[in-house]
């Protein structure tokens, strides 16, 4: 149903995770600067109301923590009675989820407009499966995020920057000398990870480089258990928790380059127009994940036939070695991280 002209009141739902909803923010932002007549309402998880910095006036964002405040069949209620009470004209589900799901029939039955993301499990299955193994690249996230509203007659062109334009470099740790690379080693899942120490041997070789000044490492609690030999490094500081997600994506806006895996970080650095190296394993750019405006040429990974062998990373190597992540050298990274 096509767009009548009318100044639209839109919410736009997505809870998680970190990069999921990283990825949104490409699309709304490029949405709310080709139609500013219309208004959204963003709802999400309060803690990444940072992402969101720079939105046109025409966006708010709704924070709600659905394992607090809203946690349960209760609590779900009262957020869409909330909800029902702001007189959305369109609803469009960026993540269907049972909990999103139940949010779009709520105003549906009063009468919103709803439309849901469409996640091709069939083409999912085809690019992960063992055998006679598909090789069509599915659609980015992004892309699919553009289709919500396409099929709600408000076709989006994704024209997307940076959140960080025209913000000054992060100041916490002085006047920039040299080449800072950011380190984000980890991955919510083990087949997303470069073996700890074969990364190791990559921080090593930036050390002794005279190009490379700083290393920001990410790692958050039991991570940084793991690495914490990395303390060595004279070039190492730790991002542990000490600063604020806004704070983060300042920093990650004065680095040079970030090192990630496939994770969230590749994602906020993404938002912020940084470039990243990014390490694949289990996982494949070609099921969509890229982060926003990276480049393929960036990807460090290796071309095998059991690739991907899942979608999210979470499946065991059927070898038992994780053979697609062992087998890239420490050179290949440290290379691709060093190039201009």
């Amino acid at each position: 149903m096509a767009n009548d002209g009318k100044a639209l009141k839109i919410l736009a739902i997505r809870f998680s995770a970190i990069g999921d909803v990283a990825m949104t923010v490409p699309v709304v932002d490029s949405f709310l600067r080709q139609y500013p007549q219309h208004h959204i309402t963003f709802l999400s998880n309060p803690r990444f109301e940072a992402f969101f910095s720079g939105m046109p006036g025409n966006f708010t964002f709704l924070g709600a923590d659905v394992k607090k405040e809203y946690h349960g069949n209760a609590g779900l209620r009262r957020l869409i009675r909330e909800l029902a009470a702001m007189d959305f004209d369109l609803v469009l589900d960026l993540h269907g989820v049972l909990r999103s799901e139940r949010i779009g029939l709520g105003l549906l039955t009063r009468g919103v407009r709803v439309k849901r993301i469409r996640k091709d499990r069939l083409g999912r299955k085809a690019v992960t499966r063992r055998h006679f193994k598909s090789h069509k690249p599915l659609k980015t996230s992004f892309e699919r995020y553009c289709n919500v509203f396409e099929r709600a007659g408000l076709p989006v062109r994704t024209d997307f920057k940076s959140i960080s334009a025209g913000k000054p470099q992060f100041a916490e740790f002085g006047e920039k000398q040299g080449r800072w690379v950011g380190i984000a080693p980890f991955a919510a899942h083990q087949g997303k990870i470069y073996p700890l120490s074969l990364m190791e041997k990559v921080i090593e070789m930036l050390e002794s480089d005279e190009r490379c000044s700083r290393m920001f490492v990410f790692a958050y609690g039991k991570e940084k258990e793991q690495i914490s030999r990395w303390a060595r490094f004279s070039k190492v500081t730790f991002i542990s928790g000490q600063f604020t997600m806004a704070q983060e994506l300042e920093l990650m806006c004065s680095l040079d380059v970030m090192l990630s895996m496939d994770s969230s970080n590749m994602h906020l650095a993404s938002l912020v127009g940084t470039r990243v190296v990014s390490v694949w394993g289990a996982t494949h750019p070609v099921a969509g994940f890229l982060g926003y405006g990276q480049k393929a040429s960036d990807c460090v990974q290796l071309d095998m036939p059991c690739r991907p062998c899942s979608i999210y990373g979470k499946k065991a190597c059927r070898y038992g070695d994780c053979r697609c992540m062992t087998g890239i050298s420490p050179e290949q990274i440290f290379n691709k991280v060093i190039a201009d």
